[in-house]
C-alpha cells in the first residue's frame, strides 16, 4: 500500500469506524448489565425465601420459595442469550481473554443452583452453607458486571457503570444484611460474631453507595435520596447490632425484619432500573454523536478532494507538535496534494488525536479507582481460597491489617498479590 494522502483518509475513517465499533460493543455491554441487574434481584429473592424455607424447618414458605425459584430462571435465560451475542461482538478486542474466562466462572457458579436447590428442599444444607452459595453465585455475576467495567473505552459510560456496579455491589451487601437478620431474628439471639458482621454489613454498603454517589448523576442521587430511612427498619438494625436476645417472639421478629428489608430492596431495585436507563441513554448518546461526527468528517473530506484541481500541486505544510515547531524535516509536502486538502487534513488527523488523547487522560483518572477495586477483590479472593473464609470475612481482615500497620487498604491488597504465586495452592 502506498503511502499517499488517500491512504491516511483510509485510516482515519478507520479509527472513527474503530470507536463506533466499540461504542456498540458496550451498547451491548451495558444491556447484559441490565439484564444481569435482574437476575441478581431475582437471586436474592430466592436466597431470601430460601432462608425463610430453612427457619420455619420447611413447614412454611415452599410455594414463595417456588415463585422465587422460576424467576430465577425465568431472568437466567437472557443473560446467557447476551452472553453467547456479546462473545461475536467482543471477540476481537484486546481483552476477551480475560473476559471470557470471567464468563466461563459465572457460567460454572450458575450451574451450582440446581445441586443447591435439591438441597434446600431435601433441608440437608444449613442456613449459613446455604446463603454462602448463594453469596458466591451473586459474587461471581457481579464480577463479571466489573470486567465489562473495566473493558469500557468511553469516560461517560465508564463513569456510568462504575455508579451502577458500586449500587449493585451496596444493594448485594444489603441482601446479605437482610439474610443474617433473618437467621438470626428466628433463632432469637444475636452472638459476638453476629453483630460484628451486621456491623460490617451496613459499612460496607455505606461505602458502595458513597463510590455510587461520587460517580452518578444528579437525578440518580435524588432517587437514592427519596429512599428515606425507615424508623422501624432502623429500630430492627439497633437491636440486631447492640442485643443478645430478640423482645418479642423468634418468628414474629424474624418474619418482621425480613418484610422491612425486603421493602428496602425493593426501594433499591428501583433505582438501579433507573441507573440501567441512564447507562443505556449514555450508549446511545454517545453512538449518536459519534455517527454525526464520522458523518461531517465524510462530508469535510468529500468537500476537500472534490477541490483537488483548484490548486497548484507543489506545496508544504508544517507540523506542529506539543506545542511546538518541529525542525526543517517536519515539513511534509504534499506530493500533489492541494494545499487547502492537506491542511485540513492534517486538521482532521490533529484533532482526532487529541480528542482521543483527551479521552485516555480522563480515562486513566478512572482507571486507577477499577484497578484499586480490583485488586482488593483479588486479595480478598486470595483470603478466601487459603484461609477459608467468607467474603465479608476477608475484607474485615484486610482492613484490619491496613489499621495495624496504618497503611492504605490498598497497599496491603498489593503487598498481598505480590506473594500469591508462592503460596500453596488450596487443595
Amino acid at each position: 500500500m502506498r503511502a499517499d494522502s488517500s491512504t491516511a483518509i483510509h485510516f482515519l475513517l478507520a479509527s472513527r469506524q474503530c470507536e463506533l465499533n466499540n461504542l456498540h460493543y458496550l451498547l451491548k455491554s451495558g444491556e447484559l448489565v441490565g439484564k444481569i441487574s435482574q437476575l441478581v434481584h431475582m437471586l436474592q429473592c430466592e436466597r431470601g425465601a430460601s432462608n425463610l424455607y430453612l427457619c420455619s424447618t420447611g413447614n412454611r414458605f415452599a410455594d414463595e420459595l417456588t415463585r422465587r425459584v422460576n424467576a430465577v430462571d425465568i431472568a437466567q435465560r437472557p443473560v446467557m442469550d447476551a452472553l453467547i451475542q456479546l462473545e461475536k461482538t467482543a471477540a476481537a478486542l484486546p481483552q476477551s481473554s480475560r473476559l471470557f474466562s470471567r464468563m466461563a466462572s459465572t457460567v460454572y457458579a450458575l450451574s451450582v443452583l440446581s445441586p443447591l436447590r435439591r438441597k434446600i428442599h431435601e433441608r440437608s444444607l444449613p442456613q449459613p452453607g446455604m446463603t454462602a452459595f448463594f453469596n458466591d453465585i451473586i459474587r461471581h455475576l457481579l464480577a463479571l458486571v466489573s470486567e465489562l467495567t473495566d473493558t469500557a473505552a468511553e469516560p461517560t459510560i465508564t463513569r456510568a457503570l462504575i455508579a451502577m456496579l458500586s449500587f449493585m455491589q451496596g444493594k448485594e451487601f444489603a441482601g446479605q444484611e437482610r439474610a443474617l437478620g433473618s437467621a438470626a431474628f428466628a433463632a432469637g439471639y444475636f452472638d459476638d460474631g453476629m453483630r460484628r458482621q451486621m456491623v460490617e454489613l451496613i459499612d460496607s454498603q455505606e461505602r458502595c453507595f458513597e463510590r455510587f454517589l461520587d460517580f452518578t448523576d444528579e437525578m440518580s442521587r435524588r432517587r437514592w435520596s427519596d429512599q428515606a430511612a425507615d424508623s422501624e427498619f432502623e429500630r430492627f438494625r439497633r437491636i440486631a447490632c447492640t442485643r443478645t436476645v430478640a423482645s418479642i417472639s423468634a418468628q414474629e421478629e424474624g418474619q418482621r425484619w425480613f418484610t422491612l428489608a425486603s421493602r428496602r430492596l425493593d426501594g433499591m431495585k428501583q433505582v438501579e432500573e433507573g441507573l440501567e436507563q441512564l447507562l443505556l441513554a449514555r450508549c446511545q448518546e454517545c453512538i449518536d454523536a459519534a455517527e454525526l461526527a464520522g458523518n461531517d468528517q465524510q462530508a469535510d473530506i468529500e468537500t476537500f478532494m472534490s477541490r483537488q484541481d483548484e490548486q497548484p500541486p507543489d506545496y508544504a505544510v508544517f507540523v506542529t507538535g506539543n506545542g511546538s515547531c518541529l525542525p526543517a524535516n517536519g515539513w511534509l509536502h504534499g506530493d500533489g496534494l492541494p494545499p487547502q486538502l492537506g491542511r485540513s487534513l492534517l486538521v482532521l488527523i490533529q484533532q482526532q488525536d487529541r480528542r482521543l488523547q483527551s479521552m485516555d487522560q480522563e480515562l486513566a483518572v478512572l482507571r486507577v479507582t477499577l484497578n484499586e477495586r480490583r485488586q482488593i477483590e483479588r486479595a480478598k479472593g486470595l483470603l478466601m481460597q487459603h484461609r477459608g473464609l467468607s467474603e465479608q470475612e476477608a475484607y474485615t481482615t484486610l482492613r484490619g491489617m491496613a489499621m495495624s500497620q496504618n497503611k492504605k487498604l490498598i497497599d496491603i491488597a498489593t503487598a498481598m498479590l505480590t506473594i500469591a504465586d508462592i503460596l500453596p495452592s488450596h487443595p
